[in-house]
């Protein structure tokens, strides 16, 4: 079984309810450098939701993989996957977050 790929999804499952319930947001990438006018213009709580929802499907999509990897015959498929679940995921999350519904 390829462990790597559970331990990274079990890793980015934690971090995304870290980073909702426990109000982690400096964990966002720029929201620490913005100016206090310009974080009162974002509505962090929703961001936070939608990065954590984001993170818990790589975790789960990795997890999954792991298992994949070691159940094939040809393990390859699932190295294949990896990338387009996770540039998708993460296209997914700036389009959206950058979205009218996130503005205040």
């Amino acid at each position: 079984m390829e462990t790597s790929y559970i331990y990274v999804g079990i890793f980015l499952i934690l971090l995304g309810i870290l980073i909702k319930h426990f109000k982690l947001y400096f964990l966002i990438a720029g929201y620490n450098t913005m100016s206090k006018v310009e974080k009162e213009k974002v509505k962090i709580e929703k961001v936070a939701v939608l990065l954590r929802n984001v993170l818990v499907i790589i975790g789960l999509s990795m997890i999954l993989l792991g298992f994949a990897n070691s159940n094939m015959e040809n393990p390859q498929i699932a190295n294949y996957l990896f990338f387009p679940i996770v540039i998708g995921s993460v296209i997914y999350l700036l389009v959206k977050s950058n979205s009218k519904a996130f503005k205040k």
